[in-house]
């Protein structure tokens, strides 16, 4: 396969040289330029520069030349921070500066946090004692077990040319080609996200889905990254390596995935990184494993605070088909390793943490069913529209990206409306610790009772779909606020725009729960009153199966009419007695007009701003009617001059 061309993007090389004094960090430079050995070198040379037809990557270098003075220290850390690559020069003949290579400028690149490749270079090869000769690989295999950052270790000889072009050619393949990310050293193996990247170009190439490359799809495969096609011969060469290697890596299909994960472990093996770097970047990655961002149209993600970004109807039928392609036993149940299977193609799988884990319903056989899957993906697109178009991208989705997802309508529009377009809602769940708040997510997720109360230290989501009359389907998101983090939610003015609906959850047995759960009401409606993000609330008295407290019913009658709003919703999580309260939250989400509290300061405001408004409706009124009042006088005055 055919050599690399310049990286996208990368328009030039920074590498910085540095070891002791007296090492042969100048006349190293100054051979590598101008391809001469030096007979005076200065101190300190300036910045040198290698053109960009140097190399085959045709990517311009520059070289840093460093002093290793006490005084220059703060010099030469800027110079380091500030590199592509750095080469660390000992001197053959001098065993002691290769013993400061592990005591000082190794360690001093680390307190630095200088995270770049490092070329170990021992120069001054000719003067080296041949009564010492010593394997490289037996001098540095200790030092670079210690230091992983080490790239490639070289001797070189300035005064005899040897082997000086090598050192900034494997310094700029370090940078333009790292070895990091797809290989690990120590187990000598593809580094996870180098083969699910992998695993997905070779999905993308299998065009006939028959789990193979066949002749014509390697060839294409071939023409598309490096823009020459193969020979028969040489595609049966290709196999050949491979079948003699690893029997299951050819098939009479064609070359397995295993196979043409093998071939590309063998192409590092053999230090021809750069030959799977140009398939990587052909399709898109970048140096992390991951799409490069000119692949997602983040531009379509752009909204207002009180619109949400929803999957359409083509990204939905698309992930239909994905679910049933991996519910191998078509028993509406992903198993936790087919949903691991769904995400092998992506760099890892965004479900496994916060907030997408255990966010959504468990069958029995502790998979998800279709709408739980779909509704992974509802939370994930609502939360993280990037985040889960890449995921689209990455698991296959054929359409244009932009086409995958939707921006609503803004909420505002909404309540104008009076109605919700949306099929995702997002409910707030407020309420003081130990009142219910979690006990109620937990039946959303069809999970156990459970008497034992666990404090929520964290938001945590729960998503799941909600079946009305005459079998409309939407999705519902419950977040619920710990208690001690509503103020720092509040404390943005716009943390109720993404809000559609907000439940006050109280204990009905305990008074002081009722209190504290009215005054979160009250701070989350003045907030949406000042902010113009108002939403609308309900009010859920939990615990329904213990005694109420005294004038329990009084209390929330009065303040559920004070402030507009329907009475609490009695609901028993222990009896499983819910009263139709998820049914009720959507169906109050879908009415954004409705059920909006209203404060005292509120209220006093809106009578404020009516008074105002007709105020200077009473003054638009007078004004016309003295206008008119005039234009009748200069009439009559015109016709009295007139008849005079």
């Amino acid at each position: 396969m055919a050599k690399s061309s310049n990286p996208e993007g990368k328009t030039g090389v920074r590498i910085v040289v540095a070891g002791d004094r007296g090492t042969g960090k100048s006349s190293l430079i100054v051979t590598a330029a101008a391809e001469t050995f030096p007979t005076n070198v200065p101190r300190l040379l300036p910045p040198t520069r290698l053109p960009e037809d140097f190399y085959p990557d045709r990517v311009p270098i520059t070289i840093i030349d460093t002093s290793s003075n006490p005084e220059d220290r703060g010099k030469l850390a800027e110079e380091l921070k500030r590199a592509d690559a750095v080469v660390l020069t000992y001197a053959c003949d001098q065993p002691e500066t290769l013993n400061r290579l592990s005591t000082f400028w190794l360690p001093e690149l680390r307190q630095l946090e200088v995270k770049v490749p490092v070329i170990v270079v021992g120069c001054k090869l000719d003067l080296r004692d041949d009564q010492q000769q010593v394997s490289l690989e037996q001098v540095m295999s200790p030092i670079m077990q210690q230091f992983r950052e080490i790239e490639t270790c070289i001797e070189c000889s300035a005064y005899k040319h040897i082997q000086i072009p090598e050192v900034f050619y494997y310094a700029q393949k370090a940078v333009l080609h790292p070895t990091g990310p797809l290989f690990d050293q120590e187990t000598q193996t593809l580094k996870p996200r180098c083969v699910r990247a992998l695993k997905r170009i070779f999905i993308l190439c299998d065009h006939d889905r028959d789990g193979a490359l066949s002749d014509a799809e390697l060839n294409n495969f071939q023409v598309k990254c490096f823009n020459a096609p193969l020979q028969p011969s040489e595609i049966v060469g290709v196999k050949r390596v491979v079948q003699d290697k690893l029997i299951e890596g050819v098939n009479e299909r064609g070359l397995t995935l295993t196979g043409f994960l093998f071939l590309h472990a063998l192409f590092i093996e053999k230090g021809r990184l750069e030959t799977t770097w140009t398939v990587l970047r052909k399709f898109g990655y970048n140096n992390d494993i991951k799409l490069s961002d000119d692949l997602i149209p983040y531009a379509s993600f752009k909204h207002a605070p009180d619109q949400s970004v929803e999957l359409t109807n083509e990204a939905i039928e698309f992930l239909k088909g994905v679910y049933e392609l991996f519910d191998t036993d078509l028993d509406n149940n992903l198993r936790p390793i087919e949903v691991e299977d769904v995400f092998s193609t992506a760099p890892e799988n965004p479900w496994n943490d916060a907030p997408y884990k255990d966010a959504a319903e468990r069958t029995a056989l502790g998979g998800l069913s279709l709408d739980a899957f779909l509704s992974e993906w509802a939370l994930m697109t609502l939360l993280d529209p990037a985040r889960s178009l890449e995921n689209l991208v990455y698991i296959g989705y054929p359409g244009d990206s932009s086409s995958a997802i939707r921006v609503t309508r803004r909420r505002r529009l909404d309540r104008k409306k009076q109605q919700s377009e949306r099929t995702v809602l997002q409910c707030f769940v407020f309420g003081p610790a130990n009142a219910g708040k979690s006990a109620l997510i937990n039946s959303f997720l069809g999970r156990p009772y459970s008497d034992s109360y666990s404090p929520t230290a964290d938001e945590q989501y729960a998503v799941n779909v909600v079946e009305l009359p005459g079998g409309i389907k939407k999705t519902l998101v419950l977040r619920e606020i710990p208690e001690d983090g509503v103020a720092k939610l509040l404390s943005s003015k716009e943390s109720l725009a993404a809000c559609d609906i907000s439940v006050f959850v109280y204990d009905s047995s305990d008074e002081s729960t009722w209190k504290r759960t009215t005054e979160l009401l009250m701070d989350v409606a003045g907030h949406g009153e000042d902010t113009g993000y108002e939403v609308p609330c309900l009010i859920v008295a939990a615990k329904d199966d213990l005694d109420s407290f005294p004038m329990a019913i009084q209390n929330s009658t009065r303040v559920s009419q004070d402030m507009g709003i329907e009475a609490p919703i009695p609901i028993s999580s222990k009896l499983s007695d819910f009263n139709n309260i998820f049914r009720r939250i959507v169906n109050a989400a879908e009415h954004p007009h409705l059920s909006i509290p209203e404060t005292e300061a509120g209220r006093s405001r809106k009578q404020y701003h009516r008074l105002v408004n007709r105020s200077l409706m009473f003054v638009s009124v007078g004004a016309a009617v003295a206008i008119v009042g005039f234009a009748a006088y200069r009439i009559y005055a015109a016709r009295k001059n007139a008849s005079g």
